[in-house]
């Protein structure tokens, strides 16, 4: 029986893997229940569960507010990383830690590989980067997962929900709704990445050449943000206008990669399958709100 301790287990992933990962071999902790930046409390949960898999989905990735509180971010996305890194060594256990697209500059004119250079642009890409860094340089088996445009569930607390909900919701209250139009990505349904990240784990329990390096696991396809809030009026069988802007018309604090799609290479090498196309995700995932049109 493995032992699989996840962290951050009310978060959009952390809810989907708990579900798929239920089980008597698997300890499931949320924010409330562990502070990732409290080592003492760390240490202890690590005696009482004893892992084989750690999965990390915590983080602070409220993009613009890393930018005014760099402290938190890099105590959260990497000091906290590098403390379970070194636990995780050991006691010989596999860590498997999330990352993000946002680790590249996004001036790219193809998808970024497991092996491109990274070039962070922000006080929270820099800070997960540094936490990528601890854990391949601390943790002997280790995965890092890089995923980005995640949407699933209720959404994530740190960033203030789903940009699927909250493109519903809006377009229902009769608000504007304007998105940015020159940033492209892979938008990727939580419930299929937690289907690819579950069996990467498995593949490395069997195979130790597995359990080590950087992984890129997305979407199959890419879209502007303005093309997927479009897709999901559409697919919800709302009739209100998207209007398409620029980037700079918002002002956020922190620069965005303005295109950050994933090659999914090393998934392919190992022949497991990547998470579904964008577009099937976004109606599986309306389905299970009650949300999907019905077919004309």
């Amino acid at each position: 029986m493995t032992r699989t301790l996840l962290i951050g287990a009310t978060g959009q992933l952390g809810r989907e893997l708990a579900r798929l990962l239920a089980g008597s071999s698997l300890t499931a902790v949320s924010h409330a229940e562990l502070e990732i930046t409290d080592a003492a409390a760390t240490d202890a949960l690590l005696a009482t569960v004893r892992p084989d898999v750690i999965l990390n989905t915590s983080a602070f990735h409220a993009v613009d507010r890393c930018e005014d509180e760099p402290e938190r971010a890099f105590a959260v996305n990497a000091l906290a990383v590098r403390h379970l890194a070194r636990r995780a060594a050991e006691r010989d256990s596999l860590l498997v830690h999330f990352s993000t697209d946002y680790v590249f500059a996004g001036d790219a004119t193809r998808p970024y590989r497991e092996d491109d250079a990274v070039l962070p642009r922000s006080a929270y890409a820099t800070s997960k980067l540094a936490g990528e860094c601890f854990v391949r340089a601390l943790a002997p088996r280790h995965l890092v997962v890089r995923s980005a445009g995640l949407f699933g569930g209720d959404g994530s607390v740190g960033k203030g929900g789903n940009f699927v909900a909250t493109i519903l919701r809006r377009a229902r209250a009769g608000e504007p709704l304007r998105v940015v139009a020159d940033q492209v990505t892979a938008p990727t349904y939580t419930r299929d990445l937690a289907v690819t990240v579950a069996a990467l784990i498995e593949r490395a329990a069997a195979d130790a050449a597995v359990a080590t390096g950087v992984v890129h696991a997305t979407a199959a396809g890419q879209c502007s943000w303005y093309e997927f809030a479009s897709a999901i009026v559409a697919a919800a069988g709302l009739d209100v206008r998207v209007e398409a802007i620029p980037t700079a018309a918002l002002g956020a604090r922190a620069p965005r990669p303005a295109y950050s799609v994933l090659e999914n290479a090393r998934l392919a090498a190992l022949g497991i399958p990547r998470p579904a196309p964008w577009r099937d995700g976004l109606r599986r995932h309306l389905a299970e709100r009650g949300e999907l049109a019905p077919p004309r």
